[in-house]
């Protein structure tokens, strides 16, 4: 949420980055809401400084015809108060969901477009192989070595789920462990945290919990979602507290279950492990200063990159343009790896898919989640937040497995993965007979 005060100040300014966002967001009715509280409260302050006076006057000697006087006025003043009450809480309400309406501002220097072609590359790292064979896409490679089943996954829970299995299973738990390593390395304070979070804390983070647009599984009469990404439950976890300034910055990674319901989510990169309504990931969340933040979103991002270059896979990183960042986003860098299951027409080898994202938030969450430091003036004032993924399993292990496959239609395991695997191939299985016998029908 934006500090009120800045809107009015800076009205154009703030529509203008509505308008460069490509959002609906009603910045003038915030500053007309802002204005009338502003009014109802000052009307407020008044009346209850004349109730005060009216009951500091009925403690006087009074005669019974004055005291009836200031009775008849204490209750007209009670009447009123009542009155700018209702009216004050009313215009707070309205003014509170106007103001969640509006966008963080953005950074000065990000790229302003409506789409995510839009976006400006910034730095490219490795070179895309180049096949002596046609690659499989992770889906045919999945099938063939028994890796992944999709068809069961949706038999059971539904589309966009699946199972796991063999080598995959340790692969995953590789890339897990890969990250962790990496960021205690950093500094970063661990955790597993809860999957479902309460409604107050996803609108915080900037999530919508309801609604046809929600991305978000809420659960029925519990007024709790399951976490769509720990940057939910991490960015929750200092809510309504206020903390030292000399702790910060606080550097926190949580590893999740993810759930997202992807709705409208479709197009022909969706398939397989790319988009899917459950996966696993490991998140990165800092609670800093505001003078931090840029320089440690510069260090989020430089993480991401030693974890991808460490895994070999050659990737690019983008300045995420005005219209393709989320409400809470003050600037976001996105990197993306190479994908040959993308090729087209245009792009016959492949081209890049997002595997990970780190977001500067400033204090927009911080205001909604009424997260604070003590400054050194005696103060309390709102810290900065920033995100971003270290790995998100699923779109990390489809990269892997199409970039590392070989002819034979095995894949090659990224020597930093070996370690934790246990195995450096995952090759064809040997034959076993198919435990299903029949495949019965209703």
């Amino acid at each position: 949420m934006l500090d009120l005060k800045f809107v009015k100040d800076n009205l154009d300014a703030v529509k203008k980055n509505i308008e460069n966002r490509n959002m609906s967001a009603d910045a003038d009715l915030v500053v007309s809401l802002y204005d009338k509280r502003t009014s109802l409260t000052t009307k407020l302050q008044n009346l209850q400084q004349k109730r005060n006076e009216n009951a500091a006057n009925m403690k006087q000697k009074l005669d019974a015809e004055t005291r009836q006087k200031f009775i008849e006025e204490g209750k007209k003043i009670k009447e009123e108060v009542s009155v700018c009450e209702n009216e004050l809480s009313d215009i707070e309400e309205k003014l509170d969901t106007a103001a969640r309406q509006l966008p963080n501002m953005c950074h000065p220097e990000t790229p302003i477009g409506k789409l995510d072609t839009e976006n400006l590359e910034v730095k490219k790292v490795g070179t895309p192989r180049k096949f002596a064979f046609k690659p499989k896409s992770h889906v045919e490679l999945g099938e063939s070595l028994d890796l992944i089943d999709f068809e069961r996954g949706t038999k059971v829970s539904g589309a966009k789920f699946y199972y796991l299995k063999n080598e995959a299973v340790f692969l995953e738990q590789a890339l897990i462990m890969y990250a962790l390593n990496i960021l205690r390395k950093h500094g970063f304070t661990t955790f597993i945290t809860p999957d479902v979070a309460k409604e107050e804390v996803l609108k915080g983070i900037g999530f919508n919990p309801r609604g046809n647009e929600s991305n978000v599984y809420s659960i029925e009469e519990e007024g709790t979602c399951l976490v769509a990404t720990a940057e939910i439950t991490l960015g929750g976890y200092h809510s309504n507290e206020i903390l030292e300034k000399s702790a910060l910055p606080l550097m926190y990674c949580g590893l999740s279950h993810c759930f997202r319901r992807e709705a409208g989510a479709a197009g022909q990169f969706s398939k397989g492990l790319y988009r899917v309504h459950q996966f696993d990931k490991v998140e990165m969340f800092v609670y800093c200063l505001p003078e931090q933040s840029d320089e440690l979103h510069e260090k989020l991002r430089l993480i991401e990159e030693e974890i991808f270059t460490g895994l070999g896979l050659p990737f690019h990183v983008v300045d995420t343009c005005t219209g393709d960042l989320g409400a809470p986003a003050y600037r976001k860098w996105d990197l993306e790896a190479w994908m040959p299951s993308r090729a087209t027409e245009d792009k016959p080898d492949g081209d890049y898919g997002e595997v990970t994202s780190t977001s500067n938030c400033t204090d927009f969450q911080a205001r909604r989640l009424n997260v604070k430091y003590h400054d050194d003036d005696g103060k309390n004032k709102y810290v900065h937040m920033l995100n971003g993924t270290a790995i998100a399993v699923g779109r990390a292990m489809l990269a892997i497995m199409e970039n590392y496959q070989n002819e034979d239609g095995s894949i090659t395991i990224p020597e930093v993965l070996v370690p934790f695997c246990g195995f450096d191939t995952i090759g064809p299985k040997t034959q076993k007979k198919d435990p299903v016998y029949h495949q019965s029908k209703k």
